[in-house]
């Protein structure tokens, strides 16, 4: 059977790797593995999430409600936008998907920084797109800029920019003065991704690196993405949107398929949007925690990127590597995700519990001294 040859140069995307592999591999009892490899909110979900899809578990037999229309609402009133400008996907990672379809052929080529979400280069490779990358992970906006118009001298322009901030898997973030020079910089047929699937953790963290929907709705051709999987803990019940002016909005709806989350989804997305007070809890647990972690890399000689997420990035001296190190900390029961895939000598750590974090710094001692 021959497949796509655009499939020959695409690397399976690596996810983080669950509980349940460590049990059957090790035998350690789940109660005692901590998983800090996913970025997934370690307080869970809201327990008024909870209580709403146990109430509606009985209704899991039927499709959802395919216009997602309370969803849509609430996001609307949420960031002053209408319901026409939003589009629901399985994850923003499944909107991702959809601008990659909607835009991209062989013919076309996309920018993004040289170390960011694996998911846009994956879907631009499906289609058969080229791949430009900057020299730095950093969104820095001279880079950016200069490599846009370098390939639009070539006859190569992007066809799409993708700003991930905060950026996946670094952690550090970009201003939204920053976004705005980049957008600006681009011609109006360039789609720019926004792509603010951390945003609540750097808004808390400080206002300049704040970007809402509204920032960028005078723009035609930029689209804002977000996600319920992080600061709202719906990671497993895979809910995105995407916000951006009408026009755009309607030929992403071309691509989306019907029914594309679950009916228990769209009740947990929608139940969610009401809790914004679990929403600046969790965030107060992060900003409690990770300070902790800033301190054991300075106290055990390695370095970190300054961090707008829910987890932060070690980068590690030659003397020390990130994969031993996280295999190691593997079959102790502590998941971690390890960046050299990404081509850096590094370990990405979710910022757990208190409890969780107390095991990471002692497992940790164990691995490297």
């Amino acid at each position: 059977m021959k497949f796509n040859d655009a499939l020959k140069d695409i690397k399976i995307y690596e996810a983080g790797k669950p509980i349940e592999l460590v049990v059957r591999e090790f035998g350690i009892a789940p109660e005692n593995v901590v998983k800090l490899a996913s970025n997934e909110n370690p307080k869970g979900c809201s327990p008024k999430v909870v209580k709403a899809i146990a109430d509606n578990a009985h209704r899991a037999f039927l499709y959802p409600d395919d216009s997602f229309y309370e969803l849509k609402d609430a996001l609307a009133k949420r960031f002053n936008v209408q319901d026409e400008n939003i589009i629901i996907g399985a994850g923003s990672d499944q909107v991702l998907e959809f601008i990659s379809r909607a835009l991209l052929t062989e013919n076309d080529s996309v920018l993004m920084s040289k170390v960011t979400f694996a998911m846009y280069e994956i879907y631009a490779k499906q289609m058969g797109a080229k791949i430009i990358r900057t020299s730095s992970y950093e969104h820095k906006v001279d880079e950016f800029i200069e490599a846009y118009h370098k390939q639009k001298e070539q006859e190569e322009k992007p066809k799409i920019v993708y700003i991930c901030t905060p950026n996946n898997p670094t952690g550090d973030a970009t201003s939204k003065e920053d976004v705005l020079k980049i957008i600006d910089a681009v011609d109006k047929d360039t789609m720019v991704v926004v792509d603010g699937a951390y945003m609540e953790y750097a808004a808390a963290k400080d206002e300049k690196y704040r970007i809402e929907p509204n920032d960028i709705m005078g723009f035609d051709n930029v689209i804002y993405l977000g996600t319920f999987s992080k600061a709202y803990g719906l990671g497993g019940m895979r809910v995105g949107y995407g916000i951006g002016n009408a026009p755009m909005i309607k030929e992403l709806y071309k691509m989306r398929p019907p029914f594309n989350i679950s009916t228990l989804s769209l009740v947990a997305a929608i139940e969610a949007c009401k809790d914004e007070e679990f929403v600046e809890e969790s965030i107060a647990l992060h900003a409690g925690q990770i300070g902790r972690y800033e301190v054991f890399a300075k106290e055990n000689g390695f370095e970190y990127i300054e961090s707008y997420t829910n987890f932060i990035t070690y980068l590690f001296p030659d003397s020390m590597n990130s994969t031993e190190i996280s295999d190691r900390l593997f079959k102790e029961g502590v998941i971690i995700r390890n960046l050299a895939s990404y081509g850096m000598n590094a370990v990405r750590i979710t910022i757990g519990t208190v409890k969780q974090n107390d095991r990471f710094f002692e497992m940790f001692k164990g691995v490297v001294t």
